[in-house]
Formats: C-alpha cells, sequence, structure tokens
C-alpha cells in the first residue's frame, strides 16, 4: 500500500511491506499533496533476478536504488557513508565496505558522548545542496542496522577513510577526492545523470571539507578525526 513520507525534505510516495516500510516509520507524513518521488518496486521480480537475496531484502535495496536516482533532479546524492551529528554538524565517513566506517562513528560516540554525538545514518545519508549551503539528511536505509534518524543537519565535513598503523588527517581534494566519492555514490547509466553527478561533487567539494584519514581502530583515531574537522566547521560556519 502506498503511504506518503517526508524523506531529505522531500515528499515520497512509497509502496512497502518489510524492512524498508518498518524502517521509514519514522518518515511518515500527513502531507497529501503532489509527491515529489514516487518509488515502487516489483521485489519479486528482482529476487527472481537475484536469488540470493530474500524478498524482504529486495524491496529495501531497490527502494533505496530507486531514491538514490531519484535525488538527483534535487541536486542531492546519497553517499555511503556513516554520519553522525555533533553540536550541530554533521559527518560523514567514507569508504568501502569493511574498512571500518561504524567503527570510526562508534568511537566518536565513545569519546564524545552517545547523548552528544547522534547517529544520523550509518550506511546511506542524503546530501542536499538547499541555497547555496549542503545539509545531510537521515533516511530510512542504513544499511546492516536500524541506526537512522530523521533529521536535517548542516554537512561539516566528509572524511575518506583509510586503514593505517598511526592516525593521521590531512585535507583531501583534486581528482583523487572526486574519484574516491564517486564510488560511493549513485552513477546512473545516463550521460545526463552522470553530469549531474559530476555537477553536484564539484559544487560540494567547493563548500565542505574534504579529508583523507589513515586510522586505526583506537580511541585516538576519534579525537585526531574530530579535532581536524570540527574546528574546520566551525571556522567555516562559526555562526552555527
Amino acid at each position: 500500500m502506498f503511504k506518503n513520507y517526508r524523506i531529505a525534505g522531500l515528499l515520497v510516495r512509497m509502496d512497502t511491506f518489510g524492512r524498508a516500510e518498518k524502517q521509514a516509520q519514522a518518515y511518515l507524513t500527513e502531507d497529501d499533496g503532489q509527491p515529489d518521488v514516487e518509488i515502487a518496486i516489483d521485489a519479486a521480480a528482482k529476487q527472481e533476478k537475484y536469488p540470493y537475496l530474500t524478498l524482504d531484502e529486495s524491496e529495501y535495496i531497490f527502494t533505496c536504488s530507486q531514491f538514490y536516482h531519484k535525488l538527483l533532479p534535487f541536486d542531492g546524492m546519497m553517499l555511503h557513508a556513516s554520519a553522525v551529528v555533533k553540536d550541530g554538524y554533521a559527518f560523514l565517513f567514507s569508504a568501502s565496505s569493511g574498512t571500518g566506517k561504524s567503527t570510526h562513528t562508534t568511537l566518536w560516540r565513545e569519546v564524545y558522548g552517545y547523548d552528544r554525538v547522534l547517529m544520523l545514518n550509518d550506511d546511506k545519508p542524503a546530501l542536499r545542496l538547499e541555497d547555496g549551503r549542503w545539509y545531510a539528511y537521515g533516511t530510512p536505509w542504513s544499511g546492516k542496522t536500524d541506526q537512522n534518524l530523521n533529521m536535517r543537519v548542516p554537512l561539516g565535513g566528509i572524511c575518506l577513510l583509510e586503514r593505517g598503523e598511526r592516525n593521521e588527517i590531512t585535507p583531501c581534494g583534486g581528482a583523487k577526492a572526486v574519484f574516491e566519492l564517486l564510488q560511493q555514490t549513485v552513477r546512473p547509466g545516463t550521460a545526463e545523470g552522470r553530469s549531474k553527478v559530476l555537477e553536484l561533487l564539484n559544487d560540494l567539494m567547493g563548500k565542505v571539507p574534504v579529508w583523507k584519514l589513515k586510522c586505526n581502530m583506537e580511541q585516538e583515531a576519534a579525537q585526531v578525526s574530530h579535532d581536524a574537522m570540527y574546528q574546520a566547521a566551525k571556522e567555516k560556519w562559526p555562526e552555527e
């Protein structure tokens, strides 16, 4: 059954039945206007094509995939990242699966307090450019966990994670950063779609600090990333 949700600031009309419906409960809205986005998939057909998925997994994965693509016209993208909120800023940690994104954001929460550092989304936060400023949103799609919040928060920084024996953070830009971010977001099949992604990434990197963190799994790693990213955000947007 179709229901209306408010996701990433958009009115989304979505037909769900399983995990996607459960995790989207916090995004339900009574708004009943023309939807910005409509999402519906044939989960059984997807499961037939990908038999290693359950019906529930098919729905969860492919509703997310549709939202990935349909967010682009609204100056938005989803990023494969673990996102936390601290003192009014959202900080995203992005990397390939297994690198330690969730471990790193958990370290932030351990070091700075679970009441002070909130988990915005542990796998697929949405980013949108609104009135010249980038914001991060929680979404119902949060990977293997249900750690997500229906919140809109100014984006304070993005960090590309890499395993290392020592903890070291440096600013990251240029073609290398674009390539790494492209690996963690949607890659449309059309030239128009690909052009839109590059346009958004170019704007994002011009306005939001992007970092490279070589890190281990110790609490010092959280302190190193926090000190650089939080200070840079405060200097760039002191009014927030």
